[in-house]
Parts: C-alpha cells; structure tokens; sequence
C-alpha cells in the first residue's frame, strides 16, 4: 500500500501573504491617500484625522507597512530584540500584530556611522521590526498632510523630488538678474533637537502613538538611555518629522533680510525659525 505524503505543504498564513492582490492594496491605499489630501486643502481637519484613523486600521494600509520594512535595505537589520521578519508566515502574522491598543514602542538600537568627511561618526537609532512597521503604517496617513502644506520649493526626504529638482529650481531662481542674496545655512544636529513639546503639537497624527516613539529612549552598551528631545535618524517617520519642524524657513521674516549688499549677514538661522508661522 502506498501512502502519499505533502511533502513542502505551504502553510494557511503563508497562503494568506502569498494570496495579496497588491494592486488593490495600493489602489486601497491611495483612495485613502486622495480623500486625505482633498480635506487637508480644504482645511477640514476633524475629517483628516477620521480617515488617518480608517487608514492605519485598515488591512491594506498594515500589509503595505509590513511589505515595505520587509523588502528595504534594513529588512536584515534587528532592533533590540534581534528580531527579523523573514518569512511570510512571519509577515502575516506581523499584519495581524499591528494594532493601537496596547502597542508600547521598545528602545531604539545605537549604532554608528561615519559621516562624509570619514572623520566623525553620526548616531543611527534602530528601530525593532515591529515599531518599523507602525511608522511606516502612520506615515502612509501623514504623508498625504506633509506633503499638500509643505514649502513650495523644500525638496530633502520628498516624495516624487530630487537633487535634480532643487538645481533647476536653483537655476530658475538665479538666472534673474534682481537676486541680491544667496543664503545657506546648516543646522546642526537637526534630527537630535528637534522639540518634543513643538511635535506634539503641531504634527497632524496620533499624539498618542507619536509620543511613544519620541520617548523609547535607545539602548547602547545594554544601558538604556532617555530621549527628552530630537527624533532618531533611522526612524522610517524622522524626516516627516523633521520636514514638518522646518516648513517655513522658505518665507524670510519681513524686515529682516537687508535691502542692499553687506558684508555680512545679520540675522541668523534661529531668528528664522522662531519667526516661521506656525500651524496647529
């Protein structure tokens, strides 16, 4: 008698990540995405936070987050708990574990990379798998915000923009013969200062999960340490984060920029930020 056996049987949550029709995941998505941009033109923001919420609840919206910190370059990359999501019986069952209640975000993981001048290093915070994917799942609900009220000519961490993009504005802008003045400015340890107490009130999304990532702290050489100000860089939502922190240096505060030429400059960088509008 001969007995038959299923040899490499494909298991019911593998069958279920295997089984996503992408198409309708993004198309679900986007519609989401449209009807968010549309309120937020129209300034109607109760109705912008109602569909965030039918956003990162959705099915769709949570596979998308799961695929996306799933197939980037960190997807081999663990936060604290060594954890990797590199199966898909694991990618499923990582769908189904994003949820608001009771989500509490872990430490983030130090590590350290040299900066471009090969001299200094710059801090990286690791986020685990898990608190990768609500980022990436908030920032599907914010980017439609960020993107519709963001300066006209910012171009770093936007979607659909390039170095490309900002020479040609650069080219537009000075081909005119009436530009007297050409600022630039860097502003140190950007990601690390940003304030706490500003994000929570002014980024249009969930203060309450918001809170818990800028409070995780981050663990390096197993001691835990506290985060009371800045947002990490590593983070999927830091350059979000940080875009909405500096919409508004595009304006110059009025009465501030000289009318003719001096050998320096006298305003400074802090002056801009304290003097750019600011948007609840």
């Amino acid at each position: 008698m001969t007995t038959a056996q299923a040899v490499g049987a494909v298991s019911r949550e593998a069958a279920e990540w295997y089984a996503i029709d992408w198409q309708a995941i993004n198309r679900n998505v986007r519609r989401l995405q449209v009807r968010i941009v549309q309120a937020t033109k129209e300034s109607r923001w109760g109705r912008v936070r109602a569909l965030q919420r039918l956003l990162t609840h959705s099915y769709s919206g949570k596979v998308l987050a799961v695929r996306r910190v799933t197939e980037n370059n960190g997807k081999k990359t663990p936060g604290v708990d060594q954890e990797i999501w590199d199966t898909p019986e694991k990618k499923t069952q990582a769908v189904h574990a994003l949820k608001r209640r009771g989500y509490q975000s872990q430490p983030l993981r130090r590590v350290y990379i040299p900066k471009s001048d090969g001299k200094t290093m710059r801090p990286l915070g690791i986020p685990t798998m898990k608190d990768r994917a609500q980022q990436a799942l908030y920032l599907l609900a914010l980017a439609p915000v960020v993107e519709t009220t963001a300066d006209k000519n910012s171009y770093g961490f936007r979607q659909q923009r390039s170095c490309a993009d900002a020479m040609e504005q650069c080219f537009k802008a000075l081909r005119s013969a009436n530009t007297q003045w050409i600022l630039e400015g860097d502003i140190k340890s950007c990601f690390d200062k940003i304030s706490h107490d500003w994000l929570l009130a002014h980024v249009p999304m969930d203060r309450v999960i918001l809170q818990k990532w800028l409070e995780s702290g981050y663990m390096e050489k197993h001691v835990l340490h506290e985060t009371t100000d800045g947002t990490p860089q590593g983070g999927i939502i830091s350059p979000a984060l940080a875009n909405c922190a500096l919409d508004g240096l595009e304006r110059p505060p009025a009465g501030k920029v000289p009318s003719r030429k001096t050998s320096q400059v006298p305003w400074r960088w802090e002056t801009v930020c304290q003097s750019r509008p600011l948007r609840g």
